[in-house]
């Protein structure tokens, strides 16, 4: 599911103002790979990332995305990375900005593939030999793997 019912249900309150949403991003990782994600909406790749749900713990959160998107069981190691996003206007005016939770993720279990549509493509790459991510998404990567002893807070 692209957007959750609980956002569809609050755009219809506040239009398309700036929703302060949740997130996470889920850096699953196998040995030297990392599970990746080739977006349907930009074609970017990118590690695993989703809207947390009222009520669900983050940890939680990421773990449910990392199944639904590429069917892959993760368990949930570290949290990495604390960050807020710049804000971002979708192609229908909705503005969102998300508070994002990077966790560190080991893998359990399944072979990847676009599990839920969001995706059109869904893989493992070594770590050292990654697709072209933007910045950002190298950086929630990097964090994860070179800082899973210690959360990294931005500032």
């Amino acid at each position: 599911m692209a957007t959750p019912d609980f956002v569809l249900a609050l755009r219809e309150k506040i239009g398309h103002d700036e929703l302060w949403l949740p997130g996470v991003t889920a850096v699953v990782l196998r040995g030297s790979e990392v599970l990746l994600v080739r977006r349907a909406d930009s074609g970017a790749w990118t590690p695993v990332t989703g809207i947390v749900d009222p009520g669900e713990e983050p940890a939680v959160a990421a773990e449910r995305e990392v199944l639904e998107e590429a069917d892959v069981v993760a368990h949930v190691e570290a949290l990495s990375w604390v960050k807020v996003i710049d804000p971002v206007t979708y192609p229908n005016g909705d503005r969102s900005r998300y508070l994002d939770l990077v966790f560190r993720c080991s893998w359990v279990s399944g072979e990847p593939f676009p599990a839920d549509g969001e995706n059109t493509e869904a893989a493992w790459f070594p770590l050292d030999a990654l697709p072209e991510l933007s910045a950002d998404m190298s950086a929630r990567i990097s964090t994860a793997v070179d800082g899973a002893e210690a959360a990294r807070f931005e500032r």
